[in-house]
This record gives C-alpha cells, sequence and structure tokens, in this order.
C-alpha cells in the first residue's frame, strides 16, 4: 500500500548576481531584448523554420525567461531561468522505497512501470520530490566535490550546475520529475534508459535533458530523468524533438 501526504512547500529565493549597469547600457539591453522578441516571433527561436530547415536551437538567458503562469500544473516550467514559484503545495504519493511523487503523476507512473516489467525491463524511482534543504545538501555536496578536484568555488559552482539544478530551480522540488534507473538484480540501467526513451512518452513523461539541448535546459544529457507533462503535450515533444522550454515557447507565440 502506500500512504497519501499534503506538503506544503515555500520556495527560498534563488540566489542571483547583483549587476549595475548604467542608463545608457540598460537602453542598449532593452533594444537587444526586444529584437531577440521579433527574431522569436517571426519564427527564429529554434528548432525547424517554416520550410523544414533546421536551424539554431540555442537560447540566450534573455529568451530563456517563459512566463507559464497561464499553463496547467504538468507544463510548469522550472530550470536555472526559471525558479519555481514562490508557494505552492504538493498533494504526494510515498512510494515503497520511500520516495515520494505528486499524486496526480502516480497512475501513469505506475502504469508505465507495470508495462516494462511486462517487457521484461525492471525500473525504480531512484529520487522524486526533494524538498528544499535536500536539493541544498545535494548541490553543496557536488560543489565540494569539484573544489576536491582543484577547483575555485566560483569554478566548482559553475561545473556543479551542469549536473545539479540549483536549489528552487530543480524539477525534484516541484514533485512532476522522476529519476529512473534499473533494479540491478534484473535489468541494466541500458535497458532501462532504452526502453524508457522509446516509450515513456505513451504515458505522459519525456527525456527532460535530451543529449545536445544542455545550451536550452542548462543541464548535460541525463537519460534517467523523465519529467511529467501529460500524455497529449508528451507526444507532440517526442515526435518534434523539441525540449520542454521549446514547448512552452511555442504556446505563448
Amino acid at each position: 500500500m502506500v500512504r497519501q501526504k499534503t506538503l506544503s512547500y515555500r520556495r527560498r529565493p534563488v540566489r542571483k548576481n547583483n549587476i549595475m549597469v548604467g542608463g545608457a547600457i540598460s537602453g542598449f539591453l532593452i533594444l537587444i531584448c526586444a529584437f531577440l522578441a521579433l527574431c522569436i516571433k517571426i519564427g527564429f527561436y529554434g528548432g525547424y523554420a517554416d520550410n523544414g530547415t533546421a536551424i539554431s536551437r540555442e537560447i540566450s538567458r534573455e529568451t530563456a525567461v517563459i512566463i507559464t503562469d497561464t499553463l496547467p500544473w504538468n507544463l510548469i516550467l522550472v530550470n536555472k531561468w526559471n525558479p519555481l514559484p514562490e508557494e505552492f503545495e504538493v498533494e504526494f504519493t510515498l512510494l515503497s522505497n520511500g520516495q515520494r511523487v505528486d499524486k496526480r503523476i502516480y497512475p501513469d507512473l505506475q502504469a508505465m512501470f507495470d508495462d516494462a516489467r511486462a517487457e521484461g525491463v525492471f525500473p525504480v524511482v531512484r529520487e522524486g520530490f526533494r524538498t528544499h534543504d535536500e536539493q541544498t545538501k545535494i548541490f553543496d555536496d557536488k560543489v565540494k566535490a569539484f573544489m576536491k578536484e582543484g577547483h575555485r568555488r566560483k569554478k566548482a559552482e559553475e561545473l556543479a550546475e551542469k549536473w545539479v539544478a540549483v536549489p528552487g530551480s530543480s524539477e525534484h522540488e516541484l514533485g512532476l520529475a522522476v529519476d529512473i534507473n534499473a533494479d540491478k538484480e534484473r535489468s541494466t540501467n541500458e535497458e532501462v534508459y532504452s526502453w524508457l526513451a522509446e516509450n515513456a512518452w505513451r504515458y505522459g513523461f519525456i527525456l527532460r535533458y535530451p543529449y545536445g539541448s544542455e545550451s536550452i535546459t542548462g543541464i548535460d544529457y541525463e537519460p534517467w530523468h523523465y519529467r511529467f507533462v501529460g500524455k497529449d503535450a508528451a507526444a507532440i515533444i517526442y515526435e518534434t524533438g523539441v525540449t520542454l522550454e521549446e514547448y512552452d515557447k511555442s504556446l505563448q507565440l
């Protein structure tokens, strides 16, 4: 059996650098942002142009901020440029191994696991929901690991951000993301990753950090990290090969 709990969670502010600029520079940046916005509007945001020709998908910091307040809960965007809402509540399901997920994604997650096991592949949820404090510890541990390799703190933090989301900007704090590995006694990680890459979209989950999309997502390729977005959105994202950032952005154009 699984237990249901409600967790009230208040996001802590994400660390930001304080940058002072003069009026002239601010005006110039405004013009640049306006130009970028125009480029987005006319179809140069990323993915494919109207004629199907592949174009650049790299997103600048100015174009990466996406307002998703009007989007449904399953499409809320969380990354290094788009932190978690100031306040939100998670009603979660406690899994048999102690991990937690948003209760709304549990039925599809269970169905996905049941079907995978029926085909001889045995996944497990290694990481689900995390509190802000848990995310902070994971990030700090990664920074310390890079510092032990000889990097200064600033460089160590930059390297850590490629592998671990800064606290306040992690999907694990949202409750809609899961890290999925294999039950090592019955499957290999490669078998699980391969099955998920081909089938997860059928259950509303997407590979959140695809290979080659680091400049868009802000996170290096993670074949184990899956995010629930719903079956309709997952089908489109899977078929077009875009990221959640690009999909959400397209809904606002």
